[in-house]
């Protein structure tokens, strides 16, 4: 078929961080009137590309044209007043004010010091018209908190149309929160802005989603692009292959290990977080993965596990008892959990070493509230030793230590507490190579001891490298779990992907 002419080129874009590369000779061409679709796993460069194209980030080489013009934008600011905008996974309007208000938030159009009514309402309702493909069009009225995700998904991509010319969209994993009526309704208004010209890119890790919405393709694995082409000319196993490399990791053999009785389980779950009636059964001895997409649910799983995310029905047990979680209760039963956001909750990296490994337990220094510091640093050293955590000495802050070494503090504050339950979100995220082994032969030895783990990672190969079985989880919905060595990195993906 005959091609336009391209809205946006990119050519030979790389980007570093660090010593990490994001980003290696990236060159991508979208077309306008047409959704261009963003593939690749986690860590593979979307969205540092996006932020790239959106001026969010700057690119250390490489060139940008749109529209056949030198485009190099500064700051999202700059990119909108060039028509190009991005909306973000998570949401970022504000519920309290209506949708006129949200449309032209930190965009109202001015006359004299003071808000253009008029101005506004016409850029308004030109936004809300480009969303012809919603099955009722959105009241300018109303507000925010009132509409549905999905309503409020094109709230936000209205948003991002209220420029007197919009060129580009990008969006970022648009349907992670998104029920399947609610996808509909949105994939019905992208369609409509296609059909009006505008350039869409979609990032998406639903392969079922792109077939169906999607023209064009191009897969991201390791900061390069890999493999583009029309969405109708490929299949899915093309995309796999291209995303995992064609080199696929088959189900490592693991040491024999003897599950015991149960140690966690739960029935039944829901919740509002997206948690679609979850069964699970973890045993003594055993380490127990989850694979999923970003916005799965697995990470909303452990914190309902842990007692951090309510869930309006089913139940938990611990060692087959019905419990009510909560944080403290959770681990005064010997329940612990690694967060996924290690600077954010997993560590205080203004404290010491010693501090962050001990102070969910103190009571073994001292009496009355009395807290030996000598005997805490002694504790702390041992871990410090037993783990292999390279550090100045236990006093050191926190947040001076490497990333890797970092997480076996925050793994070592939970064996300090003697947890036979490990709920495991992301253990070896932002460390090297190094100690992720050192991290993996930490679990295996701890599964050995009688240690049960459920363990979530976004890598499936390090899941296949660690796990006894893995359950894959998808809009919310945890499969049954099958033995590791049943299992490859080419299935996992296509079966987390919808392929």
């Amino acid at each position: 078929m005959a091609r336009q002419v391209s809205r946006l080129e990119l050519a030979a874009i790389a980007k570093a961080f660090g010593s990490t590369r994001a980003l290696e000779d990236v060159s991508l061409s979208v077309a306008p009137g047409r959704i261009h679709a963003l593939l690749g796993e986690n860590g593979a460069g979307k969205s540092t590309l996006m932020q790239v194209i959106a001026g969010a980030e700057r690119p250390d080489r490489g060139s940008m044209r749109l529209e056949g013009l030198p485009y190099d934008p500064v700051s999202p600011g700059q990119a909108r007043e060039r028509g190009v905008a991005i909306v973000h996974q998570e949401l970022s309007i504000c519920p309290q004010l209506n949708v006129r208000e949200n449309v032209l938030l930190g965009a109202e159009p001015t006359r004299l010091g003071l808000v253009d009514a008029r101005r506004a309402r016409q850029r308004t309702e030109r936004a809300l018209r480009l969303l012809r493909g919603a099955d009722r069009p959105l009241d300018p009225d109303t507000l925010v908190s009132e509409l549905s995700p999905a309503e409020q998904q094109l709230v936000e991509i209205a948003r991002a149309l209220a420029h007197e010319a919009p060129k580009l969209l990008i969006l970022d994993e648009p349907t992670s929160s998104l029920g399947g009526d609610d996808v509909e309704r949105l994939f019905a208004s992208l369609r409509a802005l296609r059909d009006e010209g505008l350039a869409i890119i979609y990032i998406s890790h639903f392969l079922e989603e792109v077939r169906r919405l999607a023209d064009d393709f191009t897969v991201l694995r390791d900061g390069r692009a890999v493999l583009s082409g029309e969405v109708q000319a490929s299949e899915d196993d093309d995309w796999i292959a291209a995303m995992v490399g064609e080199n696929v990791t088959q189900g490592a053999a693991s040491a024999v290990r003897t599950p015991g009785r149960e140690a966690l389980g739960c029935t039944g779950l829901v919740s509002a977080s997206g948690l679609a009636g979850v069964d699970l059964s973890l045993a003594q001895g055993e380490v127990l993965g989850i694979a999923g997409l970003v916005g799965s649910g697995r990470t909303e799983l452990l914190r309902a596990l842990f007692g951090l995310e309510p869930f309006s029905a089913g139940q938990v047990r611990v060692r087959g008892q019905r419990v009510v979680p909560s944080p403290a209760a959770q681990l005064a039963r010997g329940v612990g959990l690694l967060s996924e956001d290690r600077k954010s909750e997993g560590l205080a990296l203004a404290l010491s070493v010693a501090d962050n490994l001990t102070l969910s337990k103190l009571t073994p220094f001292g009496r009355w509230g009395v807290v030996s510091p000598r005997r805490q640093r002694g504790v702390a050293a041992a871990w410090v030793d037993r783990l292999r955590i390279r550090c100045r000495d236990v006093s050191q802050p926190a947040r001076e230590l490497s990333g890797g070494n970092q997480q076996k503090v925050a793994i070592a504050r939970l064996l300090h507490h003697d947890v036979e339950v490990l709920l495991l979100d992301e253990p070896t995220r932002g460390v090297d190579v190094s100690s992720r082994a050192e991290v993996h032969a930490l679990i295996a030895d701890l599964a050995a001891r009688g240690k049960a783990v459920l363990m979530v990672s976004s890598s499936i190969s390090e899941l296949l490298e660690t796990c006894d079985r893995i359950a894959v989880m998808r809009r919310g919905v945890l499969g049954a779990p099958r033995p590791a060595g049943e299992l490859s990195e080419h299935g996992l993906l296509a079966e987390a992907s919808g392929a």
